[in-house]
């Protein structure tokens, strides 16, 4: 056993909330902070380059490469699921689309007794998040960390914006400022054509700093408390070597959707038939821990297009070479962006409450089954699918073994109420009418997945069952609230000095990407940690 080394906070996970947390606590001086990060530092060039995330799909040394359980309701799949193993977490490797959801996401976690969580308290948050190209306006701030950015969309989209102009549906030039719903390009988060996670944004400018002390390729292995439950140290994996490292103020968990209720449930927190089964000594029941799972499941229609493609412009060896010479000579071209049109819609129509998330993509791709990167189809195409905004499914994650390199029982649930199939026809409903409109037919040339069959209610459902995959927006399994696992304090029920910050901590999914709630969570947590908040 390493000796013992003491700090103020300890911070379990540097991903999108970590890196926050881990800069915010050291801001002042006053304070040390350990930060341990169970994956590696975050040197890879394709973690800079916007589109390099389809190079970390499915690498071992930065992504956990996780899948769920079988899903009873998906034909029995056992859906892929990408985590960050990096400085940055999943933030390091995700396609970069910031989207902070609906007013009405964050006021639902108020009302399930959250005081302090709704919109408008969150709203001077998510401001102090970002930098803004719409500058300081009553929904933006020039001043954050995070730089958003706009860049043009490949003409191909005016098709899709033109589509859903003929259905009735207004143009957003903001879905991050005074609502949410209609059609338009997507924020990202990038600065001088690089990722802008907060690992970059956050965590590299406070390595500098005497007060902190970042750790990689350090595995928490268990929390540690003392005979008043409350939480006093850590056991790490360090090379092979277990070391111990103390708190005097508090632990802070923030390693993710997956691994939080994971750490927890091995610390002796969670439910006590679960911990029993694997002798794990009990420090509090708890059997919210791991509940409350929820994710985003979105099902693709892929087109194969009459005029040129983003598949045009890099399919071929030398065409890849070509845009990676220009991303390094002067950071642009198509490397330097993820940029997707898309939208938030209502499948009821123009004037019902929003219930849908689309995207389109300029691009046309196959996931890889077993490895590797997404393969490039070999003619133009593009893209359009579909992903519900609030599921109403909810999964867990369970530990199956004592032993911290055992991954964990992902199980989504994913469409296991009756909304969510009602949902999911309704989506791919609202696929098939953009696809038929003369503004997308003009650019088509044929659909090649899924061919066109029966338009009935189960023939849509079964598609949806047998081709749906996960955005990879896990959140909610240490969820807020009085029956959940922490408080609006974010401090865990039955124990002290013990938070957990990241999106494990969603009562609610929002709707659209979770990167950009996170962050905010931390922001929040950060301010109260430091009684600011």
């Amino acid at each position: 056993m390493g000796s013992m080394t003491e700090f103020d906070y300890i911070v379990i996970g540097a991903g999108s909330a970590g890196c926050i947390l881990a800069d915010r606590l050291t801001e002042s001086g006053q304070h040390r902070v350990l930060l341990l990060e169970a994956g590696a530092a975050d040197r890879s060039l394709w973690l800079r380059m916007p589109l390099g995330f389809a190079k970390l799909y499915q690498h071992p040394k930065y992504n956990w490469r996780y899948s769920t359980t079988p899903q009873a309701e998906l034909a029995n799949q056992q859906v892929y699921t990408p985590r960050g193993k990096v400085l940055g977490g999943s933030g390091a490797i995700n396609a970069l689309v910031y989207v902070r959801g609906q007013a009405g996401d964050f006021d639902d976690w108020a009302a399930q007794g959250n005081p302090g969580w709704a919109y408008d308290d969150l709203l001077p948050w998510f401001k102090r998040l970002e930098s803004h190209p719409l500058g300081d306006t009553r929904w933006h701030s020039s001043s954050g960390k995070i730089r958003i950015t706009r860049d043009p969309v490949h003409p191909i989209c005016q098709a899709f914006f033109a589509a859903c102009a003929s259905l009735g549906y207004a143009s957003n030039d903001d879905f991050n400022g005074a609502q949410l719903g209609g059609y338009g390009t997507y924020d990202i988060n990038t600065r001088d054509g690089r990722r802008d996670s907060s690992a970059s944004a956050y965590l590299h400018p406070a390595m500098r700093r005497h007060n902190l002390t970042v750790k990689t390729r350090a595995l928490a292995e268990r929390i540690l408390f003392d005979e008043q439950r409350r939480a006093s140290g850590v056991d790490v994996l360090i090379g092979g070597q277990r070391q111990r490292f103390a708190a005097r103020r508090e632990i802070i968990l923030s390693a993710g959707a997956v691994a939080s209720p994971q750490l927890l449930q091995l610390s002796g927190i969670g439910d006590g038939a679960l911990l029993q089964r694997h002798q794990i000594p009990l420090i509090h029941h708890a059997p919210a821990v791991g509940r409350k799972l929820q994710d985003h499941l979105c099902a693709s229609f892929y087109f194969r297009a009459n005029r040129p493609t983003m598949n045009d412009q890099i399919r071929h060896p030398w065409q890849q070479a070509r845009a990676a010479l220009q991303y390094w000579l002067k950071r642009r071209g198509l490397l330097a962006t993820t940029v997707k049109a898309g939208g938030f819609f209502s499948s009821a129509g123009p004037d019902g409450p929003l219930d849908m998330q689309l995207y389109f993509n300029p691009l046309s791709y196959i996931l890889p089954d077993n490895g590797g990167t997404p393969r490039i189809q070999p003619y133009s195409g593009y893209t359009l699918f579909f992903s519900p905004c609030r599921p109403s499914s909810r999964g867990s994650i369970q530990i199956s073994s004592a032993d911290i390199h055992s991954a964990p029982h992902i199980d989504p649930n994913y469409l296991a109420t009756e909304q969510d199939r009602h949902t999911a026809i309704a989506g791919a409903r609202l696929l098939r009418r953009l696809a038929a409109t003369p503004a997308l037919t003009q650019v088509t040339a044929e659909q090649t997945a899924p061919r066109p069959n029966g338009d009935d209610d189960a023939s849509l459902l079964q598609f949806v069952r047998e081709q749906s995959g996960s955005v990879y927006h896990l959140c909610g399994s240490c969820a807020m609230g009085l029956d959940g696992v922490v408080n609006s304090q974010l401090q865990v029920h039955g124990v002290t000095a013990l938070r957990v910050v990241d999106a494990s901590v969603f009562p609610n999914i929002t709707s659209g990407n979770i990167n950009a709630p996170t962050m905010m969570v931390a922001e929040r947590a950060a301010g109260l940690v430091l009684g600011a908040g």
